[in-house]
C-alpha cells in the first residue's frame, strides 16, 4: 500500500507588525515588539510572539528603529497523512493473514457493523470486537485503532482456522464463543447467539462469492458473444 505525504506551500507573512532595530555597528535585528527594561540601559527585543524568544541589547547600541519589510519566506509545511480507509486496512490484513478480504468484511460487519468505536456489553472493542485480554495476547495496545484491531482480529481468526483444521464454521464459532466451547461440543456450541453469528457470516460471505461468480459468468458470456458475432458481408 502506498502512502502519500501531502505538503502545503505557504507564503508566510508576519503575524504582527515587525520592526528592525538599527544597531550602530551597521547590523539590524528584526523583532515583533520591544521593551526597555527598568534600568533603561537594556532594551529587550522579542523575536517572535513567544515571550521566551528574546534578545537583550544595550540601549546605547541602538541607533533607531524602522518598520521591517514583510517576510515572504516560502515555507513547506508537511501535513499528516490521511488515515487509512477500511478497504486499505482490510487489504493489508488479508495480505498478512492470507484470509479472504470478503471474509474479513463479513466478520467486521457481524462484529461491529464497521464501527471502529463499538464496545459490546461484555467489553469487546473495535471493528473486530477484541476482548481486552485477547488484544493484549495479540500485542494490540489500542483496540480502537482500526488498523491494529483488524490486524489482530485477522491473526486470531487465522489461528482459529488452523486450530480447527480450516473448518470455517468451527473457526467462527471459536472466534465468538472461544475455542474451548467448540472443543467441548466438538462443533458449533448450542448457543443461540453463536449459531446466529456463524450462520449470518457464512450467509453474507457466500452471497458475495455467488455474486462475484455470477458477474464473471456474465462478463464471460458477453465477451464470447462479441467474439463469435458474424461479420457483416462486405459490399462489392
Amino acid at each position: 500500500m502506498r502512502k502519500h505525504l501531502i505538503f502545503v506551500v505557504c507564503l508566510v507573512g508576519p503575524a504582527l507588525a515587525a520592526d528592525n532595530a538599527l544597531l550602530r555597528n551597521g547590523s539590524s535585528i528584526r523583532h515583533e515588539r520591544r521593551e526597555v527594561l527598568t534600568n533603561g540601559a537594556t532594551t529587550r527585543l522579542y523575536l517572535s510572539d513567544v515571550n521566551a524568544d528574546f534578545v537583550d541589547v544595550p540601549s546605547a547600541d541602538i541607533a533607531g528603529f524602522e518598520t521591517a519589510p514583510a517576510d515572504t519566506t516560502v515555507r513547506i509545511v508537511p501535513l499528516a497523512p490521511a488515515p487509512p480507509t477500511l478497504a486499505e486496512i482490510v487489504r493489508e490484513a488479508s495480505d498478512k493473514s492470507l484470509l479472504d478480504e470478503d471474509l474479513l468484511y463479513s466478520v467486521i460487519k457481524a462484529e461491529s457493523g464497521s464501527n471502529a468505536n463499538a464496545v459490546s456489553r461484555k467489553g469487546a472493542q473495535g471493528l473486530m470486537q477484541l476482548m481486552p485480554q485477547t488484544a493484549r495476547n495479540l500485542g494490540v495496545t489500542n483496540a480502537f485503532d482500526p488498523r491494529a484491531n483488524v490486524d489482530g482480529g485477522s491473526r486470531y481468526l487465522h489461528a482459529m482456522l488452523v486450530r480447527f483444521h480450516f473448518d470455517l464454521a468451527k473457526a467462527l464459532a471459536a472466534y465468538n464463543a472461544g475455542p474451548e466451547a467448540v472443543e467441548k461440543y466438538n462443533g458449533v456450541p448450542p448457543y443461540r447467539e453463536t449459531r446466529l453469528y456463524v450462520a449470518n457470516i457464512i450467509k453474507d460471505y457466500n452471497r458475495k462469492k455467488l455474486a462475484q461468480a455470477a458477474a464473471k459468468r456474465s462478463a464471460a458470456r458477453s465477451a464470447s458473444t462479441q467474439t463469435s458475432a458474424p461479420l457483416a458481408p462486405s459490399k462489392s
